[in-house]
């Protein structure tokens, strides 16, 4: 069952981490050049709050798997200087993310491409870009992925699956940073959703 009929709502927090994992992105970036971002949804509760900053943390760490993929780092950097249209090279990128299915894991994926794409756009002096890429992603995840997460048990179910795959394919250098990261993370995930099924008790 999906977070919908208990207090906290999947579009909510989607639409939220969207944006989060976008800033988290951008914090190196010199802030002037960054447009403000108008959230697309506003968090009702503190608990919807504490769910998108975990998920964040572990879509993050995630994505660093990315980084090293050329096939992505290639298409990121067709966006910007595509002939075509930039909704269109968005479009193939995220169906590319998607091509044998939809996952938890994929759907990090698609988060962190979007603020890696944010850096780029910037970097490339397109600032107002930002915003663009903000509500693509926010209208991607609302036509083609909302379904399938609340079929899916809501965001709450999403921790036990991208707690695995941010173990995955690390080296053995780093494998001890990554499981102290995600014995936190998925320690705070826990807590919360303990928290949430208490209150949803009483």
């Amino acid at each position: 069952m999906a977070c919908e009929g208990n207090g906290m709502s999947d579009a909510r927090i989607g639409e939220a981490l969207i944006k989060e994992v976008i800033e988290e992105e951008l914090k190196d970036v010199p802030s002037e050049d960054i447009p403000p971002l108008t959230p697309l949804a506003v968090l009702k509760t503190d608990q919807e709050q504490k769910v998108v900053t975990q998920l964040a943390k572990m879509i993050c760490i995630i994505g660093d798997k990315v980084q090293g993929d050329q096939e992505f780092k290639d298409a990121i950097d067709g966006i910007t200087g595509s002939s075509r249209s930039k909704w269109d090279t968005f479009q193939a990128v995220a169906d590319k993310v998607f091509q044998h299915g939809i996952s938890w894991e994929r759907i990090a994926v698609l988060f962190y491409v979007a603020g890696k794409l944010a850096v780029k756009m910037v970097e490339a002096h397109l600032p107002q870009s930002v915003r663009e890429i903000l509500r693509w992603t926010v209208d991607f995840f609302r036509n083609n992925l909302l379904d399938w997460i609340r079929e899916h048990g809501g965001w709450i179910n999403s921790f036990s699956e991208l707690a695995v795959a941010s173990m995955q394919n690390v080296s053995s250098l780093s494998y001890r940073n990554y499981s102290l990261a995600l014995i936190f993370v998925t320690g705070l995930a826990l807590g919360s959703i303990i928290t949430w099924k208490l209150t949803k008790r009483f």
